[in-house]
């Protein structure tokens, strides 16, 4: 045989070997290292089934505040060794979001979002009634009973208040010293009367300088968040029974109102969808402005004090209330939800976070503790939105609130541009009726 051939088909055979085996042992290692990694995630798994996961969805602005919240979530996460809680900020607007997160069946395990839409949320099934729990806690009877309104709807409960606050009515304390004002306004009439004062004309061209209030131009949901006030003050309503009822005598009064502080040349009208906005005030375009304590007036060098909304035939306000909800998921989830809740009604959760944010507790515990008393007794400003807490009333939380708030504010704003308030509120009630059951 030929000494070259051979050796050549040895070779072959050799490398045909000794590549099979490379093979074999290399599948084998791959094998083993796949097996100590299974067993190994299977041992983390084991630990991970005693440790439950949430996810909690929020919107907490400012940067400020919402490092105030993680803080306290990393509290609870640190002295509850079965539960942590993961916060995941989700810019608004994040309301489609949600719904597409609930329909493909991968909702958060608590959102935190607007009590306005729990009508919406429950018609989609999407979140759990929370009195088998809480009905057997001291705490319920602890929460500020004006806020379980915007808790309860059709006998259950859905939500937790993670905060409060409501409206009032800002004004510039110089300005009303300048006019002779020596008491703040405490009915409609005065407080009509106070405006007069304070809009004036210094060159006469029939365009003053300064105006008495700002009015919020707009059919969105600050237009209507600041008359609402005016509303419950007028023992007003717009919804019965779970229906729009926007033709009652209050709503039309609560709407005249604001037409006649037209009509008297006090109001300076905003840019439309930004009556939020503080740049006349702070300028000293105008005297009063309704917004409530987050407001950036608060934080500016302009001088400047707050007034409870004037009472029509009563005081009343609105709130401004932060909600959690649990979605529904597993029990084992939902009960874990419930603990983190029960936290965030705790004396420590409540008074940390409205001494640091500005808001206001929802607990009569948090309230009348030692530190938020000092707190509040220290805040000028914001007593006057705690001690108008009592009287404040909540939006509606029925499903279709949002075709209600749209219609509505479409109508104050007509009323706003020359509409009768009788005729504003009767189209939009109209309007309502047609699309109602079918909404």
């Amino acid at each position: 045989m030929n000494i070259n051939l051979f050796t050549s088909q040895v070779k072959k055979v050799f490398c045909q070997w000794f590549n099979y085996t490379w093979r074999i042992l290399l599948i084998g290692i791959v094998f083993s290292l796949c097996l100590i990694f299974l067993f190994g995630c299977q041992g983390i798994r084991q630990k991970d089934d005693k440790l439950i996961h949430l996810t909690l969805w929020q919107a907490i602005n400012p940067p400020a505040h919402r490092e105030i919240f993680e803080k306290l979530v990393d509290k609870f996460n640190q002295t509850h060794s079965d539960i942590q809680v993961e916060s995941i900020f989700e810019p608004e607007p994040n309301l489609p979001k949600i719904l597409t997160s609930v329909v493909a069946n991968v909702p958060p395990d608590i959102l935190s979002f607007h009590p306005e839409y729990t009508g919406q949320f429950v018609e989609l099934g999407a979140i759990r009634p929370l009195e088998d729990w809480l009905d057997k806690l001291p705490l319920k009877s602890d929460i500020r009973p004006n806020l379980l309104e915007e808790m309860q709807l059709d006998g259950h409960i859905w939500s937790v208040p993670m905060h409060t606050s409501n409206i009032g009515i800002f004004y510039r304390p110089k300005l009303f010293e300048a006019a002779g004002i020596t008491e703040i306004p405490k009915t409609w009439d005065e407080l009509r009367q106070v405006a007069k004062k304070l809009t004036i004309d210094r060159n006469g061209d029939r365009r003053p300088e300064q105006y008495g209030i700002l009015l919020p131009l707009g059919k969105g949901g600050w237009t209507v968040i600041s008359w609402l006030p005016f509303l419950y003050s007028a023992k007003g309503e717009i919804v019965t029974n779970n229906r729009p009822n926007l033709t009652n005598a209050g709503a039309i009064a609560a709407l005249k109102f604001w037409q006649d502080l037209i009509k008297d040349g006090s109001v300076l009208l905003s840019a439309p969808e930004r009556g939020y906005e503080e740049d006349a005030f702070i300028a000293g375009r105008v005297a009063m402005q309704i917004t409530g304590p987050w407001t950036l007036i608060m934080k500016s060098d302009v001088d400047h004090q707050v007034l409870p909304i004037p009472a029509g035939v009563r005081p009343a306000t609105v709130t401004g209330t932060g909600n959690f909800f649990v979605m529904k998921t597993t029990p084992a989830r939902e009960q874990a939800a419930l603990k983190f809740l029960e936290y965030v009604l705790s004396e420590e959760f409540q008074t940390q976070w409205t001494m640091g944010t500005g808001f206001l507790p929802v607990t009569f515990t948090s309230a009348q503790s030692k530190a938020y008393q000092q707190f509040i007794n220290e805040k000028p400003v914001l007593k006057v939105f705690f001690e108008q807490m009592p009287v404040a009333y909540s939006q509606p939380i029925i499903a279709g609130y949002s075709r209600l708030s749209d219609s509505l504010g479409r109508a104050i704003e007509a009323t706003l541009l020359g509409e009768s308030a009788e005729k504003a509120l009767k189209i939009a009630q109209e309007r309502l009726e047609l699309i109602w059951d079918g909404k």
